[in-house]
């Protein structure tokens, strides 16, 4: 019996290493069945003490995910958008505090959440095509997962400004020369990678490498603890402003975005 708990996320364990798929058709988002599905299946696999590595993927040869379904966001409604940021949270948290080792192998398309997803792994994978961005702004949200956090710790404020406040995409080549993605590999082969790098975790003792993540993530964590719960707040707030409802919507219309500024 699978250990998730939706058929969005989907899970193969070989050995010591498990595999986690987000498979949400047509372009991996984020909603409110993933985003729990997410969790449970992270903290089930914390709980096995025969799995010391995990590898997050996307299903499908276009997207590793697109961030955040944002149907959900056309009305502007402040109760969902404060329901998904705790998803966000909850779930990208307990994947960030796994105890083994996290490796995205992003083969695809990793936009806002999906950036942030693999932000929260241990180490990153890309593949040649791989686009990578952070672009809520162009809809008048903001990444509520750890994005303005995680990125500036990886690539600096300059680049985290540009990527963020500025809209830049950047591709593999440039995500590694910055630091954000550990390797960069041709088209279809970062899962294979991925699991290779995961394999190589069990030459070592799981207890020390738990103990070493600890340590790595200590100062970390106290430095963005208070930033985490400020960028799901913004993002709540967000929802009371005319411009949250005219980005989303021109995007879902497929039309550019008339903002108001208030």
């Amino acid at each position: 019996m699978s250990i998730s708990p939706s058929e969005k996320i989907k899970v193969t364990i070989d050995g010591h290493v498990a595999v986690v798929t987000i498979d949400n058709p047509a372009a991996n988002t984020w909603d409110v069945e993933s985003l729990p599905a997410l969790k449970a299946v992270v903290e089930a696999l914390n709980a096995d003490r025969n799995i010391y590595a995990l590898v997050l993927t996307g299903a499908g040869e276009k997207f590793f995910s697109a961030g955040a379904d944002l149907t959900l966001f056309a009305d502007g409604d402040p109760a969902v958008a404060e329901e998904m940021a705790h998803a966000f949270g909850s779930a990208f948290e307990t994947l960030a505090d796994f105890r083994g080792v996290s490796i995205a192998a992003i083969n695809g398309f990793a936009m806002g959440g999906g950036l942030e997803v693999a932000l929260a792994c241990d180490i990153r994978i890309a593949e040649t095509q791989a686009q990578m961005a952070l672009p809520e702004a162009k809809v008048g949200l903001l990444p509520c997962a750890g994005g303005t956090q995680r990125l500036a710790q990886l690539v600096g404020d300059g680049w985290a400004k540009r990527m963020i406040l500025v809209g830049e995409r950047i591709g593999a080549e440039k995500a590694q020369q910055l630091g954000l993605v550990e390797e960069v590999v041709p088209t279809g082969e970062a899962l294979a990678t991925a699991k290779a790098l995961a394999e190589q975790v069990g030459n070592q003792s799981p207890v020390a490498v738990a103990a070493c993540k600890r340590l790595v993530h200590s100062a970390r964590n106290i430095a963005i603890a208070s930033g985490l719960d400020a960028e799901r707040d913004e993002f709540v707030q967000l929802f009371s402003t005319e411009d949250q409802r005219e980005g989303v919507n021109a995007f879902l219309e497929k039309r550019k975005p008339e903002w108001k500024n208030r």
